[in-house]
This record gives structure tokens, sequence and C-alpha cells, in this order.
């Protein structure tokens, strides 16, 4: 019998690295010992741990407030643990959040949920949160929730794209509330214009652009705004959006894009997808930017909107620096 539920998967940025840094052995035994703690962060917000993948855990929740609230806690509390440990022990985490009905088969659980959870913990940055809107939606109002709005995305293995939002659980960043409140519904309708821009960078040029500006080609056609002459690339590779405060970069190519973001030991392998962008970092173009002669377009990304969740009275949106 499906039942609805709330589903969080998390997922390990750089424990490639971690391997490669100390070995089996040990990388093996500090992955195992982060993840049991991520599982005991869930069971303690009445959450179960469904299974761990490796250096994945797929936990579900009754209730989504509980989710939230333990998937803020698990990156408020490793961001305190990462600043005593040593660089070759620093392994960020990855978030997705999605809800809907699944079922439970042999303990292990199935359904559209799961699915949405993992691809979102998949197109995370390191240390970042995404989340379903529907998700939102069933939250009980609390203080010191903040979220960006995204827009829809298309998820790798699914025809319908997802509205997906990015949560801010940076305590820091709490800071220029503004007055004006809106409902859950009344989100799109408060999205007016936002100050942001993207800067671009190519072997052949550069360019800055902002949220008028898109949408922005780029590939190895002359016609491409950002033209990229390599036999690796794509007439038309990736195409650079702005949806609902967001720079996000779609895939259109037949070999693939890959997104390194800065301080990220693993890539976003992109196959007719799309990434939300966020900081700085580099897009390889038809090979892996392992490659060290892959046409790359670099990108540095400034002034996001991002939402407020105040306490029992809707969402307030926040000016970011």
């Amino acid at each position: 019998m499906a039942v609805h539920t709330t589903v969080v998967f998390t997922d390990l940025a750089g424990s490639t690295g971690l391997f490669e840094s100390l070995g089996n052995e040990k990388a093996t035994e500090a992955v195992t010992r982060l993840t049991r703690w991520i599982g005991e962060v869930i069971e303690a917000h009445e959450g179960r741990v469904v299974k761990n993948l490796g250096d994945g855990v797929l936990g579900t929740f009754a209730d989504a407030t509980d989710a939230m609230y333990a998937a803020l806690e698990i990156q408020r509390a490793h961001q305190i643990r990462l600043a005593r440990w040593p660089a070759a022990l620093r392994t960020e985490i990855k978030i997705g959040l999605a809800n809907g009905d699944v079922v439970e088969v042999d303990g292990d659980f199935y359904g559209d949920a799961v699915n949405v959870a993992s691809r979102l913990s998949d197109i995370c940055g390191p240390s970042e949160i995404l989340s379903t809107e529907s998700v939102l939606g069933q939250i009980e109002p609390f203080d010191g929730l903040r979220y960006r709005h995204l827009g829809q995305v298309s998820l790798r293995g699914r025809n319908e794209t997802s509205s997906v939002c990015h949560i801010e659980w940076h305590e820091e960043s709490v800071s220029h509330l503004m007055t004006m409140q809106a409902s859950l519904p009344e989100l799109e309708d408060a999205q007016e214009p936002i100050l942001g821009q993207i800067h671009l960078q190519w072997e052949d040029g550069e360019c800055t652009l902002v949220p008028h500006d898109m949408p922005v080609h780029c590939g190895r056609s002359a016609d491409a705004p950002i033209c990229v002459n390599d036999p690796r690339v794509s007439r038309l590779h990736i195409r650079f959006e702005w949806r609902g405060g967001a720079f996000v970069v779609g895939d259109l190519s037949s070999f693939g894009t890959w997104v390194r973001f800065e301080g990220a030991d693993a890539d976003v392998l992109l196959r007719r997808e799309e990434c939300i962008l966020h900081g700085r970092g580099v897009i390889a173009l038809g090979v892996p930017p392992t490659d060290e002669t892959a046409p790359t377009v670099h990108f540095a990304i400034t002034s996001t909107r991002v939402f407020r969740q105040a306490g029992g009275s809707g969402i307030a949106p926040l000016a970011d620096s």
C-alpha cells in the first residue's frame, strides 16, 4: 500500500578524494562513521533510515517539518565539525528532499519521491540542500527557514519538470529582512526584478550577463552567442537561463556537459539535464574537466533572491549580497 512520505537523500561530495588521500581502509572507516552519524540525526528527528548506499543515506519521514529540521541540522552541525577536521577528512554533504506516495517492499522504498530526492542530491553543490516546492508547502512555519525558489527544473529520468527550491541553511545569512509578506501560492507573483549577474569566460572571450539577457546559448555554431570552436562541442551545446531567481545551465549536447563547482571534488554530469549554478566554477563541454584539453566555460555568479519563512506568517523576500 502506498504511503505519503517525505524522502531525504544525502550524498557525500568529495568522497573519491578521501579514498585517494587516506587509502581504502581509513577512508571506508571515515565514510561509515559519517553516514552513521547522518542516520542518527535522521532518527533523532523521528525519521527512519531506509538504507545506506555507500556514501549516501536514504531516510523517510511521516512529517515534512521533521525532515526539514533534520536536513538543516545535518548541514549546520557538519559545518562545525568540518572546521575541526584536518583537510584530508573534509567531505561535504549534499541533500535532496521530495515527497509523495511511496511503496515499501522488503524494507526498501520505491516511488517517484525517492527518485526525485536522489536526483536533487545529484545536482546539489557541496553543502547544499535542494527541496521540491511541494515539501515546503507541507511544512509548518518555523523561524529560520529560508529558501530561494528556482522554478521548474528538469531531472534525469523524468519527463515532467520539478518545482525546486534552494534551502538557505547558513544561520549567518539571516539579514536584510524586508517587511513584504506572501503566502506560498503567491510566490510567483512576488518575483519582481532581481539584481543578478553571471560572468562567463571561455578561450576566445568573456562576457557579463544579467537576467534580461537570458536565454543564451553556447556551442560550436558560429551563430551561438558564446562560440566554442572545438569538434567535441555540439553546435548548440548548453543553454543558460534565468529561472525563479537563479541561473540554470541545461545540456543540449550529444556527449554531455560537466559542471565543477569551486571547492568541490566531484563533478555534476549533465546529459539532457539541468543544473542550478551558484558561486564559481567551470563547465566542461563534451569531455570531463579532468581532461586538460577540455573546452571549458568558467562562470561566476553574484546576487540572487532569498526567501525566509517567518514563524506563522508566510514568506518574506530577502536581499542577498
